[in-house]
């Protein structure tokens, strides 16, 4: 990759993250030091995709916590919980954001006698992990997607999950990027994704830096190149996955898993095993988070609706499980009936049963 999402500035002890509203016209980086920032950063969509909100909320951590000076663990503690619902309050279906903050707040707890000075390298070294971590769950979903592909195959994909929405190769993309480095000739049709538009200002970019054959389209054209016969799967990320295979993704996914459905298309999610909430049974409570009506009544710039319309805007729907033909994980692919498959992964993983309590 040419770019990195999110870095961590060791000398300034800052972070620095590609702003993501700027692209694709401008490459432009903003350096944080101050929590708050970046948890503006995380609800303004600077930074966005479930993985690479993760990692930035515990980098969040870090540069909130570095100026605190206490005596004591339990001080230091009231002043962490403040940093850590601040950003726990920015994105609310995005799961990645409160594992990584419930990650941050255990490494803080384990170390509870150890001088505030030490407590506060724990935590820079356990945002650290978390960034390796995704790094390396990307190359494996990758791997374990790519087995999946056949050359000369074509892949539509809703949104952006790529190497812009985690701290490595992507999850639905990272598929794409591993059968490329196979050998695999691989092409890609894009939704642009209203009404942010991340398919055709992030998706198209991140792929056309990487030399990859995409092509664009509106979000209503995907039930025609299916017709056509343009399409061999879809391949999408996911924001959270309910116990039962339900995955909560970019508004219009459904859609999209709809219409693959009716023309005997796969429908593949791919994601990391901390995007999967085995505490929620079912999609139905998955929290959807609800966004600016702005976002719908103007586009670049310019009003295309009244002022005066009523706007619903959901920034995510959800995808039954009896849609998705596999989902793609850093353990491995599981199928339907998910409750039994992903239960099975969790358990060979010895992963305890998320919580975001």
């Amino acid at each position: 990759m040419n770019f990195r999402t999110i870095q961590w500035n060791e000398q300034t002890q800052t972070v620095s993250l590609l702003d993501q509203t700027r692209l694709p016209n401008e490459e432009v980086y903003e350096t944080y030091g101050d929590y708050r920032e970046v948890a503006v950063a995380i609800k303004d969509l600077k930074v966005r995709g479930a993985p690479a909100i993760g990692v930035s909320a515990a980098f969040g951590v870090v540069v909130g916590v570095q100026n605190l000076e206490m005596d004591t663990f339990e001080a230091f503690y009231v002043e962490l919980d403040k940093v850590i619902e601040t950003l726990a309050a920015t994105r609310p279906t995005a799961v990645n954001l409160f594992w990584a903050l419930a990650r941050m707040r255990r490494a803080a707890e384990a170390h509870r006698d150890a001088p505030i000075a030490s407590i506060k390298n724990v935590l820079k070294q356990e945002a650290l992990a978390i960034q390796e971590e995704d790094q390396t769950m990307c190359r494996q979903i990758g791997e374990h997607g790519a087995s999946l592909l056949k050359s000369g195959e074509t892949v539509l994909t809703h949104c952006n999950a790529g190497a812009l929405a985690t701290a490595g190769w992507g999850t639905a993309l990272a598929v794409i990027y591993q059968a490329k480095k196979e050998g695999k000739n691989i092409r890609v049709f894009a939704d642009e994704t209203r009404p942010i538009l991340q398919g055709a200002r992030l998706t198209t970019w991140e792929l056309y830096q990487e030399g990859v054959d995409v092509t664009l389209i509106c979000d209503n054209m995907a039930a025609q190149v299916m017709k056509e016969g343009r399409i061999d799967c879809v391949i999408v990320g996911a924001d959270r996955i309910a116990a039962n295979g339900d995955a909560a993704n970019k508004i219009g996914t459904y859609g999209v898993a709809v219409l693959a459905r009716a023309h005997d298309i796969p429908m593949y999610v791919a994601a990391p095993f901390s995007t999967i909430d085995l505490s929620i049974l079912a999609g139905n409570d998955i929290p959807i988070e609800e966004r600016d009506p702005v976002e719908i009544k103007e586009g670049l710039g310019k009003r295309i609706a009244l002022e005066e319309i009523h706007v619903y805007n959901p920034a995510f729907d959800v995808t039954p499980a009896n849609l998705i033909t596999a989902i793609i994980t850093e353990r491995g692919v599981a199928r339907y009936p998910y409750n039994d498959s992903l239960a099975a992964l969790s358990r060979e993983a010895r992963q305890p049963v998320l919580s975001q309590s």
